[in-house]
């Protein structure tokens, strides 16, 4: 692969977060699920990609998301989150806030709508995105830093509005394969001392909802136990309120669709993506697209209604992203193109447009929701 070489302190690095990975492998037995490697390459503390202090997010870092796109996409996301809170608990609560640009544009647009709650809690397991979401608010808006509160964990209940932005793509992945009418779970192992592929036959919860879903031969894919884990969880904290979730994939017939026979696992270094979940561990992004269908059937699970489901551009567009850049006269050509551009990246179907989807799941909320008013694809989960 044709990738820019890390340094000498990140390889270092990486080859700290391989023993460490080599010794869990040994210890058992010499093989550990492909999920368990992610939980290890993404969150072993001080080692995982998650857990250690290399930038991730923006142009220095692997990838960028939306909020490091372009303030445009939390402002928008606010008119939403307005709708929510002064319908239920004012509180919002954002699971993995990353670099902070999201929490520090929702909170300004909010605060302009006359609609501030009283908590933003955020939820974060990287001690070092949590020092750069703290300096980006205190940076942003620093009279409404002392609203803000960091967790370790959901809260024992909630009520307001849950958000998540690119989280579910992050969460630990199973992966299967249909090979000689068997399915067999992905697992690592150690080859010429190097990690490597190791398959065995799925057993549990994995194989049943491997049959469920009556894979070919010769068809490989990836099964988050753990993003259904986590909504069922939410389904038991969330009392009142909306929890709105921001990611890539598809529904389950398009998830698994023969076209995708080879899964959906990617990775992303220096802003180059490719397929080796090996390639210097700890050093890189690995994520697999979000299966919306078994999310939405998890948090049914628990109760929660499925409140709406639509492409990321028709979101935008229903909850007023015109009215936000209109704010910026169009005649002001150096401050409204680029801005222009940005709505262009988050709103393309060859962009974020069409690939990144938002669903809400809600309990003891029946408004007619904002961001869904049209182009609602519930029917297609």
């Amino acid at each position: 692969m044709n990738l820019p070489a890390p340094s000498e302190e990140a390889r270092t690095h990486s080859e700290r977060l391989v023993r460490h990975i080599h010794a869990e492998i040994d210890r058992s037995g010499g093989w550990i699920s492909f999920a368990r490697y992610l939980e290890l390459a993404l969150y072993a503390p001080g080692l995982g990609y998650y857990m250690a202090g290399a930038r991730k997010l923006g142009a220095d870092g692997d990838f960028v998301t939306a909020p490091e796109i372009s303030p445009l996409f939390g402002r928008t996301l606010a008119r939403q989150v307005a709708q929510v809170l002064r319908a239920s608990q004012p509180e919002v609560l954002e699971v993995g806030a990353g670099s902070g640009a999201l929490a520090a544009a929702l909170l300004s647009e909010l605060e302009v709508l006359g609609a501030l709650p009283g908590r933003y809690l955020i939820l974060e397991l990287s001690p070092d995105l949590r020092s750069r979401s703290r300096d980006a608010l205190a940076a942003a808006v620093p009279h409404l830093l002392e609203r803000v509160a960091w967790l370790n964990r959901l809260p024992p209940s909630f009520s307001g509005v849950v958000l998540g932005n690119e989280v579910l793509d992050a969460m630990p992945t199973h992966v299967v394969r249909v090979h000689g009418e068997k399915v067999e779970e992905g697992g690592v192992g150690m080859r010429n001392n190097r990690l490597d592929w190791s398959w065995r036959v799925a057993t549990g919860e994995l194989l049943d909802a491997a049959r469920s879903l009556k894979l070919p031969e010769g068809f490989r894919t990836e099964i988050s136990l753990t993003a259904r884990a986590f909504m069922r969880s939410l389904a038991g904290v969330l009392e009142k309120g909306l929890a709105l979730f921001v990611d890539y994939g598809f529904p389950q017939k398009e998830y698994y669709h023969p076209q995708r026979k080879d899964g959906t696992l990617m990775c992303h270094y220096r802003h180059h993506a490719h397929a080796d979940p090996f390639f210097f561990p700890g050093l890189q992004d690995i994520t697999s697209h979000v299966d919306f269908s078994a999310g939405a059937a998890a948090a049914r699970e628990g109760w929660l209604e499925l409140a709406g489901y639509t492409r990321q551009a028709q979101f935008l567009v229903n909850c007023g992203i015109t009215e936000v850049m209109s704010r910026t006269p169009a005649e002001d050509g150096t401050r409204f193109l680029p801005l222009a551009n940005q709505a262009n990246r988050l709103m393309s179907p060859a962009e974020m447009g069409e690939l990144f989807k938002v669903i809400a799941l809600g309990r003891g909320f029946s408004a007619p929701l904002l961001g869904f008013r049209e182009g609602d694809r519930r029917q297609s989960l």
